[in-house]
């Protein structure tokens, strides 16, 4: 049985036993098209979703501390439920037995976009494991994450759950015949200055995947095209990052979000964000994740232009995080 708790401490933090944390995530390019087998373009940022379980012996308790969008924990609360359960068969522990207090805080906000459910699941799959003494690899930490992020997205690409677990930028194409995934890291000169702004909608990614395959199947020539288009822009950038040509990279973003607008899963909110990062300098501004509401990230290299970018977009009423692509470890 799961219970909710207020988002206040109720137990000495010293007393909190197994931890574990999850990276949060943007997408450079491939959104919505990595589900369809588009390959895409990943990175963890320097935000982090952190866990902490203990064993109670009564009922499994959750207080979720973490800060973002307004009724964020409230709209995901079925879905982290049953994403927590999910996890639990995957590890070979029974729900109906299970007891414990999980506590989930962190500096990554609960923005729909940042891959906060899979930052999350990934920092209470190892917290679960640390407590009940199991040894997971981080290859099988994230395959206890895909099944938890189903409770979220359907028919996750894994792409979220991938970048949260082992952090860094990743080059992502899903195998759509169920084998494993193609993963190859890209290295970068350095981490970089990004702006992610929330548009304060919290997006039904379900809903968003589901609308997406249904308009793809009623045209299929159409976005069949659109998504030849996208993997083209993936495999630009990926030649422009590891080239550093940071400029190239967002002028590629700028045509992704373009793509992102043609499948209908962009939002007046999003593309306002993106105009209004671009006319402040923003090398590129595009949607990250499921989109209808949820983020949008621009592109800004330096702290100076970090600060213009995000300082704007504050003076128009919307919460903005300062935090970095790139990051490798935890």
């Amino acid at each position: 049985m799961f219970l909710s708790a207020p988002a206040i401490p109720i137990l000495s933090r010293c007393s909190w036993m197994g931890k574990g944390s999850g990276f949060g995530k943007v997408i450079l390019f491939g959104e919505h098209f990595v589900v369809h087998g588009v390959a895409g373009i990943v990175s963890a940022i320097d935000s982090t979703t952190d866990a902490e379980v203990k064993k109670t012996g009564e009922e499994i308790l959750i207080v979720d501390e973490r800060k973002g969008a307004k009724g964020y924990v409230g709209e995901k609360k079925a879905q982290q439920l049953e994403s927590i359960d999910r996890m639990l068969k995957a590890m070979g522990i029974e729900p109906k037995i299970a007891s414990f207090n999980i506590w989930v805080g962190g500096n990554l906000p609960g923005f729909s976009g940042l891959g906060a459910s899979a930052a999350s699941s990934v920092a209470i799959a190892r917290a679960i494991a640390e407590e009940f003494g199991l040894k997971l690899s981080d290859e099988r930490v994230n395959e206890v994450a895909y099944e938890a992020e189903k409770a979220y997205a359907g028919t996750p690409s894994g792409i979220d759950n991938t970048a949260a677990t082992y952090g860094g930028l990743m080059w992502f194409k899903r195998n759509m015949s169920g084998g494993s995934n193609a993963i190859e890291r890209i290295s970068i000169r350095k981490p970089v200055e990004i702006v992610i702004a929330s548009t304060g909608i919290v997006a039904n990614t379900k809903a968003m995947v589901e609308g997406v395959a249904e308009r793809k199947k009623k045209n299929p020539e159409k976005y069949n095209g659109i998504f030849k288009q996208a993997e083209d822009v993936a495999l630009k950038a990926k030649k422009a990052l590891k080239e550093f040509d940071l400029k190239k990279v967002g002028t590629l973003m700028n045509e992704n979000h373009r793509l992102l607008q043609e499948i209908g899963v962009s939002c007046k909110e999003l593309d306002y964000l993106v105009d209004l990062a671009r006319r402040r300098g923003a090398f590129g501004a595009k949607l990250t994740g499921g989109g209808g509401g949820g983020c949008m990230f621009a592109l800004t290299p330096t702290k100076a232009l970090q600060e213009t970018v995000a300082e704007a977009i504050e003076k128009a009423g919307y919460e903005v995080l300062r935090t970095k692509i790139g990051v490798e470890k935890l």
